[in-house]
């Protein structure tokens, strides 16, 4: 048993935790951000880089911490049946409901989209998530090395060729930083964070953790505190990496709005950057990598996804789950990426604030003694407020006034819950709860509520 290991192994396990984070897909957020924000781009930046990677590093360390050997262990803390049902909607965000079919619709817009007429839009993106799609069925029910050694060969490849576009942008920049949009006028740090969760990182962090720490493990590190400096010290190179990019992809995002305009998502604005410094060529190197890049995700996805509600509910088979999975993921693929964002945008509003809380969780358990009554406690007051910034981030999506039995307590939550206005209403509510029960919990009357 070992408990440090050299420079080099955390520099592989660092690589492996940027390629589990880091998608073609997350390229187009940091993007879309840099055109809005405009001259406040460094403000956004920030409050996207916490939500991006901050809260994606606490997920992997979270998971080191708590010993559990999967999310569903984890949040079971709060209730076997709670576990179930969090994990299961989390699967399904990072999965066929969201991040899957965003692979394909991602990988139309900066791959296939430069080459295909607006009048021929539709047409193409069915026609490319179909055999996008199909490919990723068959791979799924086949699993094949390839995949893998593709994957790792294209994380470094999009490394590459994002860090010699973003080099070509400092040297020749597209254009001035413009003015930024109206919703970045004012408070472009909290309008970044929230940004920042579309990424889906800090949720997939809660899955990906595992794969982390058995890496690890089998590195001969088996003590806890061994896992977790050692997941401290590899997540710091997957951060730095990830910083990097991402901030630089913003940069060229607020340099090109002057040149290319302002675009719904941020595909169209990496696919004219290329065509911009490379020509054709630059185009069609950068479109063959991020369709691979997408279509590797996209398997991943779907193969995991299948195999957990396969564990979940053994009479389907995995087949059955993958096939069912795959026609969903074509089906939402083909509402378009800005439709699949946006409409991603309640349920990320929704599921964050529990991710975030159960991790908060599970780094202070020990000081109140792993007491289910705090999970609990804790759990149903964040539950309490996401719900309802679900469905306020609807009704503001779909531009219709607030349902009569939600306008109330809205307004409620603006008067009684501190940064409520910013997406934070939880955070002040919970930190009391945790410290209220903690003591609570110590008073021997209570004793009977520990788990």
């Amino acid at each position: 048993m070992q408990n440090k290991l050299s420079f080099s192994k955390y520099f592989v396990i660092g690589v492996m935790l940027f390629a589990l984070f880091f998608g073609a897909g997350n390229l187009i957020f940091p993007a879309s951000l840099g055109q809005n924000a405009g001259s406040q781009i460094w403000m956004a930046v920030a409050g996207f880089l916490i939500t991006g990677i901050g809260l994606p590093f606490l997920g992997i360390l979270a998971m080191g911490f708590s010993g559990s050997k999967n999310l569903q262990e984890l949040s079971s803390r709060v209730h076997p049946i709670y576990g179930v049902i969090f994990t299961a909607l989390l699967y399904l965000t990072i999965g066929p409901f969201f991040a899957a079919p965003r692979t394909g619709a991602v990988a139309y817009d900066i791959g296939i989209a430069p080459f295909v007429g607006k009048s021929h839009g539709h047409i193409g993106l069915f026609i490319f998530t179909l055999i996008f799609f199909v490919v990723t069925l068959w791979f799924s029910l086949n699993p094949a090395k390839i995949v893998d050694n593709v994957g790792k060969i294209l994380s470094p490849a999009i490394i590459i060729l994002i860090l010699v576009l973003l080099f070509m942008v400092i040297v020749k920049p597209l254009g001035p930083i413009g003015a930024p949009q109206e919703t970045y006028s004012s408070g472009a740090f909290v309008k970044g964070f929230m940004e920042g969760y579309n990424t889906m990182d800090a949720l997939a962090s809660l899955v990906f953790g595992i794969i982390v720490i058995n890496a690890i493990r089998s590195m001969g590190v088996t003590s806890a505190r061994g896992v977790l400096i050692t997941s401290a010290k590899s997540g710091l190179v997957a951060v730095v990496f990830l910083g990097i990019i991402y901030a630089g992809v913003a940069y060229l995002g607020a340099t090109s709005t002057g040149r290319f305009g302002l675009f719904d998502t941020g595909g169209p604005v990496l696919g004219k950057a290329a065509y911009y410094y490379f020509g054709t060529l630059g185009t069609l190197m950068l479109s063959v990598i991020i369709i691979l890049a997408c279509l590797t995700t996209s398997i991943g996805l779907v193969t995991a996804c299948g195999e957990y509600f396969h564990s979940l509910l053994p009479k389907l088979s995995y087949k059955a789950w993958v096939v069912f999975f795959s026609l969903v993921c074509f089906v939402i693929s083909n509402f378009g990426l800005a439709n699949i964002i946006n409409f991603s945008i309640p349920v990320l509003m929704f599921l964050y604030p529990l991710a975030v809380v159960l991790m908060l969780l599970t780094f202070t358990s020990k000081l109140f003694k792993h007491a289910q009554m705090v999970y609990v406690t804790a759990i149903t007051v964040t539950l309490l407020i996401s719900i309802i910034d679900g469905f306020k981030t609807l009704c503001q999506l779909l531009n219709i006034e607030y349902f009569s039995w939600l306008a109330p307590i809205i307004e409620f939550y603006n008067r009684a819950l501190p940064f409520y206005e910013d997406g934070l209403g939880w955070l002040i509510p919970v930190l009391i709860v945790i410290f209220v029960t903690g003591l609570l919990i110590r008073i021997p009357k209570f004793s009977q509520v520990r788990s």
